[in-house]
């Protein structure tokens, strides 16, 4: 990793696939599991999924932003999940799965609160985005056996009805975005 990468903080449900989707895009450079905004320090996987810690699942990006904007990567990531389920993707349901952005600085919370104005203003959904926009607090990676599930896991069967289809969606609708082999 070069120091002129940049790293930004999403929550868009399972972090299983919010990390399968982004282990595929071209300038992203490394995807971490993790939870963050939460009250418990370095959760588990267990605790998080009472709902209790306040943790969101997330994953960590790090991308060169000569390859890829923040504003192309929030584009991705508003395509890839449902915004505007509070607390909710698909059949995963509490507050640990809520769409979220997490800033590093002052630049990342006008560049998310820019495209989320965006979004709205243009009616892409039939219901208001509901992502939130916080400062990056508490965060800390999820288990190794988190870490490249989907790729570890293909088979699985989350993996196979939930993630794979999030994947190809990704693919199909951003194939100029995809890494190349």
């Amino acid at each position: 990793m070069s120091s002129h990468n940049e790293t930004i903080v999403l929550g868009g449900g399972c972090f299983w696939c919010t990390e399968a989707v982004f282990d595929r895009v071209q300038g992203v450079v490394d995807v971490e599991s993790g939870y963050c905004n939460g009250e418990t320090v370095n959760p588990s996987y267990e605790q998080v999924c009472t709902g209790r810690t306040g943790h969101a699942e997330v994953v960590k990006l790090v991308f060169d932003p000569t390859q890829i904007t923040l504003r192309e990567i929030l584009e991705i990531f508003f395509v890839t999940h449902d915004p505007t389920t509070l607390n909710r993707q698909g059949n995963d349901v509490g507050t640990q799965y809520r769409s979220g952005i997490y800033y590093l600085d002052e630049s990342q919370k006008q560049v998310a609160e820019q495209v989320i104005a965006e979004i709205g203003a243009s009616k892409t959904y039939r219901s208001p985005v509901v992502t939130e926009v916080k400062a990056l607090a508490n965060y800390s990676a999820a288990e190794a056996y988190h870490q490249d599930y989907f790729l570890n896991n293909p088979n699985q069967g989350y993996c196979s009805f939930v993630v794979g289809p999030k994947v190809e969606k990704f693919q199909k609708t951003f194939a100029s975005r995809l890494k190349k082999a």
